[in-house]
């Protein structure tokens, strides 16, 4: 098994104006390695006039940063690529380390997180403007994409390396400052990058800072004159109040809020093919992923064939610690993600779904078993039950059999949620009205996890977003305005 670059990193700190400073607040989480139990740092929890003291550094580094030229600043994104790659390895362990994941998700996450550092790099470009010449009569105009000042960001605990990175590359490469909140069950990912960033890039001080403040102590972020939007990642009732904030303050809001996923299984598919790539889309990661597959809707024709194979397949799932190779799911984050799966299993069995394999008293080998949840499959889902709405978060399938295409199709536009959804089928013409008819951000066909490359826009519809631009190289505009310049000479 791989080790760990340490066992325990005592205190962390927080990262303003390119110093590392100590929290001025007594109080601090105890964060334990979940697959054993065992301490690996303490994280304080930091207070209001600290993010608001950090904010105010960030106006402040924010008049020297726009000014420099943009080929400078994307110099400076192709120097970070490099940077994380060298780190590359130490950065997926102490991932693993402190969330859980396995170290082949771990190392997904972070080559993730580079490929948006290596598409911000192509700034220059990404913020040119439009130019016409003779609008009228000696006369001609154009736009000019601007930084616009201060950013926030609030991010989640199940990818806490990727997800700030959607929007710190764009956000400083376009001439901008942040102030990033990391999750306050797993910051150290994010402490470890800029801890790597303080060493090894030269960033001007205040560009970008790190404060560990609980999400309950995130209102400077709304009241600071100097900070021009937010960016949140995490649940839909959290992002609703993020996003209200943010439009109550006239400032901008980019919020990808809760998901509860669909997958469908038609007739037409290979069972076997498909039960396989469903696998990592319901148990990878633990089933902590926003783009988690949740309810499987199944076609009764091979509904039977479907549910015995994916018994099997499941079985053989290894669970274990994430940094052994060979494990394919590591624990949840902490007991409390635990405990939330755990009674939602238990809502769908007092609804009346069927238990068809139960994960709940997993046992692996040599590690306590207070943050595991194995592969769990439920029978019998109806529309109506509260765990077709709730988003579970954990390694749970849902089965609910369907008789057509169509009804999958209603089923999945009625809903609430809008974040992701994919379709196993061998016909074209079930793929092309399956993904023209849903009105869902992220459609997949055949393909178990549907999650957009960097170049791409990132983002859901309905309740799983809130704002008008999504992440990824959509933020570029979310974190630039635009000025129209019309200019006439007089000879």
């Amino acid at each position: 098994m791989l080790t760990p670059p340490k066992e325990n990193y005592g205190t962390v700190k927080n990262y303003i104006d390119g110093e590392w400073r100590e929290s001025e607040s007594d109080e601090y989480d105890e964060i334990k390695d979940p697959a054993t139990m065992e301490p690996v740092y303490k994280a304080p929890r930091s207070t209001e006039d600290e993010l608001k003291e950090t904010i105010d550094v960030a106006e402040e580094a924010f008049w020297e940063w726009r000014t420099t030229p943009p080929i400078d600043r994307a110099r400076m994104m192709n120097r970070l690529s490099d940077i994380l790659e060298d780190n590359f390895e130490h950065l997926a362990r102490i991932l693993t380390q402190e969330m859980g994941k396995t170290i082949y998700d771990a190392r997904g996450e972070i080559r993730r997180g580079i490929e948006n550092v290596e598409v911000a790099a192509g700034i220059p470009s990404l913020m040119q403007g439009d130019f016409s010449e003779d609008i009228a009569r000696d006369i001609d105009e154009w736009t000019i994409k601007t930084p616009l000042g201060v950013f926030g960001s609030i991010n989640p605990y199940n990818f806490p390396f990727m997800v700030p990175m959607w929007f710190i590359p764009y956000c400083i490469a376009t001439g901008n400052t942040m102030v990033v909140k990391p999750s306050s069950r797993v910051p150290n990912s994010m402490i470890e990058l800029f801890k790597i960033i303080d060493r090894e890039l030269d960033l001007p001080d205040g560009v970008i800072n790190l404060v560990n403040v609980p999400g309950k102590k995130t209102d400077p972020f709304y009241d600071h004159d100097a900070v021009k939007g937010v960016t949140f990642v995490g649940s839909t009732p959290v992002g609703n109040d993020v996003y209200k904030k943010a439009g109550a303050a006239g400032m901008r809001a980019l919020c990808q809020a809760g998901a509860l996923c669909f997958s469908v299984m038609m007739p037409s598919t290979v069972v076997d093919t498909a039960c396989r790539s469903s696998l990592t889309s319901y148990y990878g990661c633990s089933g902590q992923r926003c783009l988690s597959n949740q309810v499987m809707l199944v076609h009764e024709d091979i509904a039977d064939e479907f549910k015995e194979t994916m018994i099997e397949q499941s079985r053989k799932f290894k669970m274990g610690h994430g940094l052994d190779e060979s494990v394919q799911m590591g624990p949840m984050v902490d007991k409390a993600a635990k405990d939330k799966v755990l009674r939602h299993i238990e809502s769908a069995l007092d609804d009346g779904m069927e238990m068809l394999l139960d994960g709940r008293d997993v046992e692996i080998d040599g590690l306590p078993s207070d943050c595991f949840v194995g592969p769990t499959i439920l029978d019998g889902l109806e529309m109506d039950m509260d765990v077709a709405h709730d988003e579970i978060f954990g390694p749970v399938m849902l089965i609910k059999e369907i008789s057509n295409l169509d009804e999958a199709i209603d089923i999945i536009k009625e809903h609430e949620k809008g974040n992701a959804t994919t379709i196993y089928t061998e016909e074209g013409s079930e793929a092309r009205k399956f993904r023209y008819d849903v009105n869902i951000g992220n459609v997949g066909v055949n393909v178990g996890i549907v999650a957009p490359m960097a170049f791409f826009p990132f983002g859901g519809t309905k309740e799983s977003f809130y704002g008008v631009l999504h992440g990824q190289r959509e933020s570029i505009d979310f974190f630039t305005d635009r000025k129209v310049v019309i200019e006439r000479w007089f000879e």
